[in-house]
Order: structure tokens, then C-alpha cells, then sequence
């Protein structure tokens, strides 16, 4: 009895996001089984499960889109959305913003884009049409005024192009890793497509890529959550936001070339058992995976 007491004060105390993330690990389903059932982007779970509310567009869908995963895990819809409630108060105690009529746990609920894109369509052949009206039956005669006679020609002043960035110093240093945020995950393959490395980096946590393995590529769900570095260089992210990246080359002379394309890194000869690839060779492109 007081171990079952126990077991619900825990799950009290803990976030929303937590509690959702381990009913769904507890089902044994991924984020993308819930994203299925319940036409919630994966994105937008990511974003609950780490209680990063202020990432969503509004505190409504934050609450909609929490009660339907609550619902595909088997949780209390009406629990989990007080608790969405109260950390947004907590997160944003200045913000009073109106409740709308519906919140959209049914994301099927929500306008779709191509629905949009109708309604957009209508209003275009709507005025058209008026336009059409007006200047066949009302006003026959009328005609708009030469607005570029007489107008002096103006030449367009130069535009002075920015100087190129400076080339990145040629290296075969070795490629790092680093998480800058928590639970970053990332899965290393080599050029047969074996799995390297699959796991989730702790903040501050590194990896460095093996040079006798040839051929590495990245996959992971948190690009901007992570630093790479070449030679002990640090590059721009892969991203600004959390999507799934793929596909993206470790060689290192891929990774300085993807950085500044504007002046690739000059081939620099590596070791005949440095596995890193082809230096200088044209890097692959990252496949972005949208939620």
C-alpha cells in the first residue's frame, strides 16, 4: 500500500512532459507511433515530452495537443492538460490571453493547408470578378492614369557585393561531437551503412569520430542541440531548430566545405589508414525529414 502511495506522489510531482514520455515508453511505442495515431507532429511531442511549451504556436494547442497524446497512452486527459496549464502559468504568469471556443486535442479539427489554400483562391476570383464588374458595366469610359509618362528613367546604383567570407585552414583533424543541450540523439553509420554509434549525449558530453572507420554519416532528431568541430574548429550548426537530419558526411573535409561553400577547404592528403574518406570530395547533402 504505501509502496502504491509512493509510486503516485512520484508521478504527481513529476512534469507533463515526463509523465506522457514514460507512459509512452511504458506502451512501447515511439514518438512516431504517437504522432500516427494521433496526427500530432513529431516535432510538437518532442517539444511536450521536454516541457518546452513556449516552442508551440499557442498555450492552446499546447493543451490540445497534450490531452491527445494523453489519450493514446492511456493517461487522464483532464489531469495532463491541468498540468499544461499550470507550468504555462508558471512559465508565463504575465500572459492572459482568451480562450478560443475549442482547443485542439483533435488536431483533425484544426483547418487544414489545402483547405487554406481554397479559401485563398475564392477571395482571388471574388475580387477578379469585381474588378471585372466595375470597369465593364460601371465605369466604361474610364481609364487610369499614365503613372510612368514623362517619368525620368532612373538608373539603378551599384550594388558593392560583400567581400567573401575567408576560406576555413584545410585540416584532417579529428571530427567532435558535442551536445550543447540535454538528451541529444544521434546514430553514426559507416559507408556499408553499419551502425557506429546510437545514443543520447548528455549536455556537454562529446564523441569523437573514429579515423580508422571510412564513410561515417549522421543522423540526428536535435541539429541545433549540437556542436561540431574539426581540428578543434568549431562549425555553424547543422540547424537552428529541432528536425531530423540525415545523411550528413563526418569526413572532415566535407563538414569545411558544407560550412563555407564559397571557398572550399583545399584537399589536404590524409593517412593511408585514416578512414576518413575522400578528402576534398564533394560532401552529400543533408536530407532534412520533416514532422
Amino acid at each position: 500500500m504505501e509502496n502504491v502511495e509512493s509510486q503516485g506522489h512520484a508521478r504527481e510531482s513529476q512534469s507533463a512532459g515526463a509523465q506522457l514520455r514514460a507512459a509512452r515508453e511504458a506502451a512501447g511505442l515511439s514518438r512516431a507511433d504517437i504522432a500516427s495515431q494521433t496526427k500530432v507532429a513529431e516535432r510538437h511531442l518532442f517539444a511536450i515530452e521536454e516541457d518546452r511549451l513556449g516552442d508551440l504556436a499557442a498555450r492552446t494547442y499546447a493543451v490540445g495537443f497534450a490531452r491527445a497524446y494523453a489519450r493514446a497512452v492511456g493517461l487522464d486527459e483532464k489531469v495532463i492538460a491541468a498540468k499544461i496549464r499550470e507550468q504555462l502559468e508558471a512559465e508565463m504568469p504575465e500572459r492572459h490571453e482568451t480562450v478560443p471556443i475549442f482547443e485542439p486535442g483533435d488536431p483533425a479539427r484544426v483547418p487544414t493547408r489545402r483547405l487554406a489554400w481554397v479559401a485563398a483562391a475564392g477571395v482571388l476570383v471574388a475580387v477578379v470578378v469585381l474588378l471585372v464588374f466595375w470597369s465593364s458595366f460601371l465605369s466604361p469610359q474610364g481609364a487610369l492614369p499614365d503613372l510612368i509618362a514623362d517619368k525620368p528613367a532612373q538608373t539603378a546604383a551599384p550594388v558593392a557585393s560583400a567581400p567573401p567570407p575567408p576560406p576555413l585552414a584545410p585540416t584532417n583533424g579529428p571530427v567532435v561531437l558535442t551536445a550543447t543541450g540535454d538528451k541529444v540523439w544521434l546514430k553514426v553509420t559507416d559507408g556499408t551503412g553499419a551502425q557506429v554509434l546510437q545514443k543520447e549525449l548528455a549536455k556537454g558530453e562529446s564523441w569523437t569520430a573514429p579515423a580508422g572507420v571510412a564513410g561515417l554519416k549522421l543522423r540526428t532528431g536535435r541539429p541545433d542541440a549540437l556542436q561540431i568541430s574539426v581540428g578543434g574548429k568549431a562549425l555553424p550548426p547543422l540547424s537552428d531548430k529541432p528536425q531530423l537530419v540525415t545523411g550528413v558526411s563526418l569526413v572532415a573535409a566535407d563538414l569545411l566545405a558544407r560550412a563555407n561553400p564559397a571557398t572550399a577547404p583545399v584537399a589536404v592528403p590524409a593517412p593511408a589508414a585514416t578512414g576518413t574518406g575522400q578528402p576534398g570530395a564533394a560532401p552529400a547533402p543533408i536530407s532534412t525529414v520533416s514532422n
